[in-house]
């Protein structure tokens, strides 16, 4: 019952490639009085020919059939020397908080041994997100010795009482059989009062059950809705997901009573009738505004051509997944 709308943001478009860099990651909404303003992560080469991200945002009238505005600059750029997130931030969850908006970042460094190592970082914006200052140059939650590999991809959700912080920790690192070393995470769960110190007492791993102990699941993104919470994630193998094919990226659900204990739906949508996301769909982002829910997320390449919108009603929805 989801309707497909297809890549609505097309880095391809004659208005956008000679604007924008490459890719777009990690669509991330920020719902404001006129717009949805949607940050993601973008890429340039540095001097070495590496790439770095940083991270723009594009206006849209709130059902999307407009694009209003897309930044000219970067609104978050790759951290100092040294620093946790040197080489970039992928990505960025935004969250409004009185008249601020709270950034929590998912800030990566190359290594030697594997590819990176990640951690979160929290920055803070005074205009609505068009540009943010850290809240310091190191992260607020990196590896430790209950997620020793790196730790990602952050979503927060306050539910009127305390804030909730959902991300991906790494379990392991494996070589393939070419000796490509090749990571596998999983999501997790803490708390805080302020959504600045995070509970590291009472941390909730494997919160999806996996379909294989290769599985490796990313993104997670919660929305809150008729009592219960559905979480919407990207999983795919350890092994062989550049390629496409059932290795892969794809979409799953969850469901949730009481936003700790998750209970994993069965195929959450399989549309994938486009170019553009015929061999993976990942980095999803779920989102509800005037009856209408909303799910941004990337397709084939991980985003490199930018990022597509699928719709549902909020009563078809519920009808879905209970």
């Amino acid at each position: 019952m989801w309707n497909n709308r297809g890549l609505i943001f097309d880095l391809g478009s004659p208005e956008l490639s000679s604007n924008m860099l490459a890719y777009a990651q990690g669509p991330q909404a920020l719902l404001l009085a006129d717009r949805t303003r949607v940050f993601f992560s973008t890429r340039k080469l540095d001097i070495h020919g590496k790439y770095l991200s940083g991270v723009r945002y594009v206006d849209f009238s709130p059902d999307f059939s407009e694009l209003l505005d897309v930044s000219k600059q970067e609104a978050v750029t790759p951290g100092a020397l040294g620093s946790f997130d040197e080489h970039g931030i992928f990505p960025l969850n935004v969250v409004k908080i009185g008249d601020t908006v709270r950034g929590y970042s998912s800030g990566w460094s190359r290594r030697v041994s594997v590819d990176i190592t990640m951690s979160i970082g929290i920055l803070s914006s005074g205009d609505n997100g068009k540009s943010f200052e850290r809240w310091g140059s190191g992260p607020a939650i990196g590896p430790s010795p209950e997620e020793p590999f790196l730790v990602g991809d952050p979503f927060v959700y306050f539910d009127g009482k305390r804030f909730h912080l959902w991300y991906i920790y790494g379990t392991k690192w494996t070589r393939d059989p070419t000796g490509r070393p090749e990571r596998t995470y999983r999501i997790g769960h803490r708390k805080s009062n302020d959504g600045l110190d995070w509970d590291s007492s009472k941390i909730t791993h494997g919160l999806v059950a996996a379909l294989s102990p290769s599985e490796a699941q990313a993104m997670p993104s919660v929305l809150a809705l008729n009592g219960n919470a559905y979480m919407v994630f990207c999983y795919r193998d350890t092994f062989g997901f550049r390629e496409g094919g059932p290795a892969a990226y794809r979409l799953g659900i969850a469901v949730s009573e009481d936003l700790e204990n998750w209970t994993r739906k069965s195929e959450f949508c399989e549309w994938r009738t486009n170019d553009w996301d015929s061999q993976m769909m990942c980095y999803p982002n779920i989102h509800q505004r005037d009856g209408m829910i909303y799910l941004l997320y990337n397709g084939n390449t991980f985003g490199q051509q930018g990022f597509g919108l699928a719709e549902i009603s909020q009563a078809d929805f519920i009808n879905s997944y209970g």
